[in-house]
């Protein structure tokens, strides 16, 4: 699947300026990144691109067909999307919250069946966490929520996972956990993730592709060896980034520093 952001362009009612002529191409191969600091946009793009808000100008496509003209159940049965997560207001277990994700397969009112609750099974046992199933929400760790959210995504069997920085707000062992989750479904079930992050060094080690987000709205696209230099990432989080190397088990990983002052 082609996923295609064209002139890309979106302002508040009051005129606000957000996003400017945003424009790439993903091919849905591997792992595509979005970074840039607070309040660059990161969000309202991936609401954008999504059409959950509506450019001002520009638009996305799949396959060169403009998203606004799809119908919703077609467009949610090639993409998963996983907001930033917050616990549900109901208390589902982590199976029921799972299922959810089949809606745009299933026709008005209908209930999941006995093929909808295999497949549920199937996304959490690819995650990991076949044994929560029956777990409440409420009673699981933040890093085995995101995950829950991860299967929700995956059990529509989509070709393109969108994540709004899925590794916040958790600790190191989590945020491992995630991203080799996102690592496997791209590399041994060939589904695309495009995702938003705040950790430069996550996107070397798991991006094929980024986009860097710039305070003047203007963007930089490419393979992330090439776009993620300590002079981007410094004119795009407006503190001075040094990147080191460091070789794990004989594979390339990498730490942003910092300079306080």
């Amino acid at each position: 699947m082609q996923f295609d952001v064209r002139h890309g362009c979106f302002s508040y009612p009051d005129g606000k300026q957000v996003l400017n002529d945003i424009q790439f191409d993903f091919d849905c191969r591997g792992i595509m990144s979005i970074l840039g600091a607070n309040g660059a946009g990161k969000t309202t793009l991936l609401k954008c691109m999504l059409g959950l808000q509506k450019w001002t100008s520009g638009g996305t496509y799949i396959d060169n067909q403009n998203i606004a003209r799809l119908p919703s159940k077609t467009l949610w049965s090639r993409i998963g999307y996983v907001p930033q997560a917050k616990m549900p207001s109901f208390v589902y277990t982590v199976a029921e919250l799972v299922v959810l994700g089949r809606s745009a397969h299933l026709g008005d009112f209908a209930r999941p069946g006995p093929e909808d609750w295999h497949l549920v099974n199937e996304a959490l046992n690819t995650i990991g966490i076949g044994h929560l199933a029956n777990k409440l929400c409420n009673q699981i760790s933040g890093g085995e929520y995101q995950l829950a959210l991860v299967a929700r995504a995956l059990v529509g069997r989509p070709e393109l996972l969108v994540l709004d920085e899925p590794e916040s707000n958790l600790d190191f062992k989590n945020q491992l956990l995630v991203l080799q989750v996102l690592e496997k479904l791209s590399r041994e079930h060939s589904i695309g993730a495009i995702i938003n992050t705040h950790f430069p060094a996550h996107a070397l080690e798991i991006s094929d592709r980024s986009l860097v987000m710039f305070p003047d709205k203007q963007t930089l696209y490419g393979p992330s060896s090439e776009v993620l230099t300590p002079e981007t990432l410094t004119r795009s989080f407006g503190v001075n980034v040094k990147i080191v190397d460091i070789n794990v088990k004989d594979r390339p990983q990498y730490a942003c520093v910092v300079a306080v002052n």
